[in-house]
């Protein structure tokens, strides 16, 4: 449970400190985010959320985000990790990502 605890503070403080969030309206963002949690997970009894970071390209938005699901009250937590591709503020693309690999936030590339 302390390294839950600490997650939650380390998430908080990447928030307040990142600036491409303080770049965003946190309502367009935000909702994006808490609509794709709720209908990803319809039968949780709370969650929340985390964006562990954003890479932008002109109306195009990456977000690494972590949700943290408890479906009914008397369980764990689960952890889920995704990447989510918002384009002019509607999801167009989710990708999971298993907990302990690095994900790259970056823009595509011609080979």
């Amino acid at each position: 449970m302390r390294s839950f605890t600490r997650l939650i503070l380390l998430a908080g403080l990447a928030l307040a400190a990142s600036p491409a969030y303080a770049m965003t309206d946190p309502g367009d963002i935000g909702t994006v985010i808490e609509s794709f949690v709720t209908r990803q997970f319809p039968d949780a009894a709370s969650h929340f959320w985390i964006v562990n970071d954003t890479q932008w390209d002109g109306d195009e938005i990456i977000v690494d985000m972590n949700a943290i699901v408890t479906e009914r009250r008397q369980t764990p937590p689960t952890e889920s990790r995704f990447l989510l591709l918002i384009v002019e503020g509607q999801i167009k693309g989710i990708q999971s990502i298993p907990l302990d690999t690095a994900a790259e936030c970056q823009k595509e590339q011609e080979v």
